[in-house]
């Protein structure tokens, strides 16, 4: 049974950063894709990372492009979001996803099939 545990979300103010973890366990093998979605109350889920865990490609939606970083630790079947600059409008559940089959287009973290219980990110101004 593949379970994605999340780490690190937390209370910033704007500004600030947070680094947050997910650890991936289940399946010896490490996903195809791994990424994080966001969802804020009232709102739809955001995808605002992945990462082709095979080839190291990234995506990040515009919204946090140049202030999030997706990295990888394969001996540790980990993967990590950098957030830095937070705003205010990043205030939102965090959830780990990952993917363990081919997609063609890895940029929709928010569908991938296997996601964690999500760790609260909260930026204050």
């Amino acid at each position: 049974q593949v379970q994605l545990v999340e780490s690190g979300g937390g209370s910033v103010q704007a500004g600030g950063s947070l680094r947050l973890s997910c650890a991936a366990s289940g399946r010896p093998d490490m996903p195809y894709y791994m990424g994080w979605f966001r969802q804020a109350p009232g709102k739809e889920r955001e995808g605002v990372a992945g990462l082709s865990t095979r080839r190291g490609g990234t995506y990040y939606p515009d919204s946090v492009k140049g202030r999030f970083t997706i990295s990888q630790d394969n001996a540790k079947n980990t993967v990590y979001l950098q957030m830095n600059s937070l705003k205010p409008d990043d205030t939102a559940m965090y959830y780990c996803a990952a993917d363990f089959g081919w997609r063609p287009d890895f940029s929709k973290p928010h569908e991938y099939p296997y996601s964690g219980q999500g760790t609260q990110v909260t930026v204050s101004s």
